[in-house]
């Protein structure tokens, strides 16, 4: 009896044994293990697809976090350039009131100036005619001092007044 070579009865009571095991695997064990494995491998496919829709999502997140930023640096750019319309524009709006209040204000300063000129000039007439009295006045004095003066200068008055009224 060796292993090597065996006897046909051991030969038979092996395949016996052989099918009884086989039959015993085949009807309870092969269908609790084929069954672990499938759940196993549709395990891992769900995990996979899960896997791959979580990408998926992660995939369209970061499409939309590019065009968020592309939204956000676009309406960045339209504030900026708003803000710099309205800068312009503020500027372009003090210089012009600036303008004009500059001239409102030498308009101001040259009617001022021509009054003030207009006054001078009054006051400067009032005053050559002040000093003209005085000088007439001095002279007609110092011509009517004497009595020769006094009766030339009526006479001369009365003949100017008569010259006057004889040309009607």
């Amino acid at each position: 009896m060796s292993l090597i070579t065996p006897d046909f009865g051991l030969l038979f009571w092996m395949v016996v044994i052989f099918g009884i095991v086989f039959f015993l695997l085949a009807k309870f064990g092969f269908p609790v293990i084929t069954n672990a494995v499938q759940k196993r491998s549709d395990h891992i496919a769900e995990s996979l697809q899960a896997a791959q829709q979580a990408e998926e999502r992660l995939a369209e997140m970061a499409e939309e976090h590019a065009r968020m930023i592309e939204e956000t640096r676009l309406e960045q750019s339209r504030i900026l350039k708003e803000a710099s319309e309205a800068r312009e524009a503020i500027i372009a709006k003090a210089k012009e009131e600036a303008s004009a209040e500059a001239a409102k204000l030498l308009e101001h300063a040259k009617v001022e100036i021509a009054a003030e000129r207009e006054s001078a000039i009054r006051d400067i007439r009032r005053q050559v005619a002040m000093i003209s009295v005085e000088v007439a006045e001095k002279i007609v004095r110092k011509d009517l001092e004497g009595e020769d003066g006094q009766l030339s200068m009526i006479d001369r008055m009365v003949e100017e007044a008569s010259r006057a009224q004889v040309p009607n």
